[in-house]
């Protein structure tokens, strides 16, 4: 078979991931977390999901496992991995939940809120650095941003909408 010429790409598949604003997004918010767990188990001993576990039950407690595993974007078996290992050390308690005893309601202990104090301090400082490096204007606009690639985003996530996009037939 002859050698042919490869066919030029269609526009829409032009440029690398590198270009691609999910993978840019992504970059960016591995970033995000990898500095955050470097800080939060320096300075308080826990892992990124163990921070999410204590800052959404900080903040929304009581909150049963299922909760807990969508709110944080967990699988609902790490997410009773983390808690596991939080109540083995005495920052989060199970108690049975009031309509269903085999639903478990948690909330963080004494320990725990201490925990959380510190720990939103370290985040908040960590999110005014971040901050910093943009003007009003900018925040303004990231925060507009944001919430319209969310919105996209959920819509993409919908079979519908994938409708022969990027198909080549």
């Amino acid at each position: 078979m002859p050698n042919r010429p490869e066919r030029p790409l269609p526009d829409a598949a032009r440029g690398t991931i590198k270009e691609l604003l999910s993978y840019r997004i992504h970059r960016l918010a591995n970033q995000l977390s990898q500095g955050a767990a470097r800080r939060y188990r320096a300075e308080f001993d826990v892992s990124l999901m163990e921070w999410r576990v204590i800052a959404l039950l900080g903040d929304f407690a009581p909150l049963t496992l299922k909760d807990l595993a969508r709110e944080s974007g967990l699988d609902k078996s790490l997410a009773s991995r983390a808690v596991s290992g939080l109540v083995e050390r005495g920052l989060v308690s199970r108690t049975p939940g009031r309509q269903d005893a085999r639903e478990v309601s948690l909330r963080l202990s004494a320990a725990g809120r201490r925990a959380y104090a510190g720990l939103m301090r370290s985040a908040h400082a960590r999110d005014a650095v971040f901050l910093a490096a943009l003007d009003p204007a900018e925040r303004d606009a990231l925060d507009g941003i944001i919430e319209k690639l969310l919105g996209a985003a959920r819509q993409q996530g919908r079979p519908e909408a994938w409708s022969g996009e990027g198909v080549d037939r």
